[in-house]
Parts: C-alpha cells; structure tokens; sequence
C-alpha cells in the first residue's frame, strides 16, 4: 500500500481530505440534531420537529440564524486574540483525524487504498499533541475577553485538562504493550515491524487477537472519562457552567464566533469517539464481518462498521449529558488525581508483570486489570472515607462552654 505511484497517492489523499472534512461538517450536524432529539426523547418531550421532516432541517436553520446575527465585538476585548481563539480551537479538531483509520483497505482501479489519510509512525502521539492544543482556544478566548467570569472559565479548563490528560495518557500505555502483528499482516501493510504508535496497527492487531477493551476494561473507563473531560462535556462541562460563570469562556461571544466554539466541541467529540473506537473497541473490525465482499466492497464495510461504532459511541455521550448532574470543581479534581491516574497507573503495572508472568496470556491480564482495578478502587475510597470521618468527628466535637458565674469563682 505504500508504493502507489505519485500521481494516485496525491490524488487519493486530496480525495480522503475532502471526504472526511465534508463528513466532519455533517456529523456536526447530524450530532446538533441528534442532541435535541435524543435530549427530548430522554426527557419525556419533543425535539425539534418543525423545519423539515422530524426536525432534519433545523441544523441549517441554526446555522443561518448564526450567519445573519449581528456579529458583535465588546470594546473592552483584546480584538486579535479574540477572534483568533475559536480558530484556534477549531483547527486542532478537524486536523487530529487525519491519522485516525477510518476502514482497512479499498482497491479501485488495482491500487489498494489505505483508508487513513495520514498514516504516520507516531500517530498516538500526534492525537494528543494536537487534542492538547484546543485548551490555548479557550485559554485565550477566555483573557482576551477581559471578563472575570470567561477568565475563570478558561482557568479551570487549563486546569481540568492538565489533570486529566495525564490519565488520557497512561491509560493507553498497556494497549500499545500488547499490540502485535504477524507477519503476513506486516508484508501486506509494507511494514518492516509492529508499530505499536500506529493506530492502523493497533486496528489490525485486533482483528488478529481480541477487542483491547476485553483486556484492558479499567484503562477503557479511565481513558473515556478523560476524553469527556477533555471535550469539556457534561458532567464534566465546568469551563462554562451557567450557575457560576454565565456561560465562561464563550459569554462574551455572539454570532459565528459562538458557533464554532461548539462546531469545535461536536468534532472533538467525533474524533475522541471514533480514537476510542479505534483503541479499545476493534477499530472497523466485527467478527470477520469486515471481510466479506471482493477488495473494494471489504473496504465499504469496514468503513460503515466504523462509522456505526462511532455513531453508538457519540449516543454514549448524549446519554451521559442528559443522565448525570454536574460535578463540583473539587470533585472533579479529586476524581481525576484520586480515582483515575491511580487506575491508570495500575493498569500499566499490572499489564506489564502478567505479560512476563503469563507470556503474554490475554485472558490473566483481562482478569488481573480488572481485579487490580476494583482493589486500587476499594483503598482510595475507603482512605477518603476515613479522612471525611475524622473531619466531621473533629467538626462536630462541642468547645467548652466558658465558666460563669458561681462555677467561675468555684
């Protein structure tokens, strides 16, 4: 796959560009509609239903409405910074897909395409630089504001997102231990060796083993509980929780300005789902079902698997949204350091004693994440619970009443 002549490799990477920047634009559409409609369905009511068949309309009747407002620019903001900020958190989203395999393969007139856009040796790596850089979005939309509550908005999502991409981090270190391939698969991907950094690689290493998910639970749960930090969505959402902060870093925005900082939220959703997708849940694999049809129609269907895995797992997030209560600041904070880094930590320690322990048995390192997890777990949460105990013992221990009167002088 990586010897297409030049002419065919340029021609299909602008081909995957547009294609994939067009389905980024449409899913942020589809999940803008999908949001209310699912939102309304959960809580017993209607959603949108009035701009076109079941409501399918009204994602472009928002956007109008977006382009028309009046597009207005406080006096008091800092104007360069303030208008480059949702740029900046527009961009790091649309370009983190690029190394994100979107199915395996497809020939078309006898040249096998990869389905990936970018299929680089440090694509794990790439995924987080570049997610980690939408935080500068915020941060700057929030001071060039020169608003107290944006600037506090933008205080605690540097904040939440330092504390939580550590455990984004960590917990993928025990996937890319297990990640193997054999070597037909290498000779026909072109590759020398495995490369566990390679998101297509750790894709294919599914289909041979097993779904990463099944080995490595606790790192899945850690992993996603970070991405919905990372994105910034409930309960997780405290960068712009109304109660406190009007609406944080975006409250002094209006217009198309307001509207990519959410554009920017839909698609890093996207991309978070289909690199959870791709990690932990068979990338396009499902049960050989990827593989039937002729070389061009493989291609369709790992494709269509994909993108339903994606689809189910942007559903998780709508659920999640309209299902649990905001944290409070601290909590957030002692669940991100106390819980998960904890669970992550174990996981690579854990993985990587069976691994020599077991050789590499798949169904003790399962079992052994899982068992390690729930004690790690049990401890915190009892060290805590003490630690509350011996608070509210101490807070609720009556002071001495002073001495008046004839005990006074007694």
């Amino acid at each position: 796959m990586d010897n297409l002549p030049l002419h065919v490799f340029i021609i299909s990477s602008i081909v995957k560009i547009l294609i994939i920047a067009h389905l980024l634009i449409i899913g942020v559409m589809a999940m803008i509609w999908s949001e209310r409609r699912v939102s309304g369905w959960m809580q017993d009511r209607l959603g949108p239903n009035r701009v076109g068949p079941q409501g399918l309309l009204q994602p472009i009747a928002d956007g109008i409405k977006f382009l028309f407002k009046e597009d207005l620019i406080p006096n008091h903001v800092d104007k360069p910074l303030y208008v480059l900020a949702p740029v900046m958190l527009l961009v790091p989203a649309m370009i983190a897909i690029a190394v994100v395999p979107f199915g395996s393969s497809m020939t078309i007139l006898g040249h096998e395409i990869p389905l990936q856009i970018a299929d680089i040796n440090i694509g794990i790596l790439y995924i987080l630089a570049i997610t980690s850089l939408g935080v500068y979005g915020v941060v700057i939309g929030a001071w060039a504001s020169n608003n107290k509550y944006s600037l506090l908005g933008g205080l605690r999502s540097s904040a939440q997102m330092i504390s939580y991409e550590l455990t984004l981090g960590l917990a993928i270190i025990g996937v890319l231990m297990l990640t193997d391939l054999p070597d037909e698969i290498l000779t026909k991907l072109g590759d020398d060796e495995v490369n566990p950094l390679s998101l297509r690689h750790i894709a294919y290493a599914q289909g041979v083993h097993s779904w990463n998910i099944l080995v490595h639970f606790p790192a899945f749960l850690a992993f996603t509980t970070a991405m919905f930090a990372e994105t910034n969505r409930l309960p997780f959402d405290l960068a712009e929780a109304e109660q406190e902060l009007v609406a944080g870093y975006h409250t002094e925005y209006s217009s198309m300005k307001f509207a990519i900082f959410f554009m920017a939220e839909y698609m890093n959703m996207i991309v978070g789902s289909a690199v959870v997708v791709t990690l932990f849940l068979g990338g396009w694999h499902f049960f050989g079902l990827e593989a039937i049809g002729g070389p061009f129609w493989s291609g369709v269907i790992s494709f269509a698997i994909l993108f339903v895995k994606t689809g189910v797992f942007l559903f998780v997030f709508i659920w999640v949204r309209w299902t649990l209560p905001r944290f409070r600041y601290d909590q957030l904070m002692n669940f991100g350091w106390k819980f998960l880094l904890p669970v992550a930590l174990t996981s690579i320690v854990v993985t990587g004693t069976l691994y020599i322990a077991t050789n590499g048995n798949r169904l003790w390192i399962g079992i052994g994440n899982v068992v390690a997890a729930f004690i790690v777990v049990a401890i915190v949460a009892g060290m805590l619970a003490m630690d509350n105990n011996s608070k509210s013992a101490v807070q609720s221990t009556p002071a001495a009443a002073p001495l008046r009167g004839l005990d006074a002088v007694e």
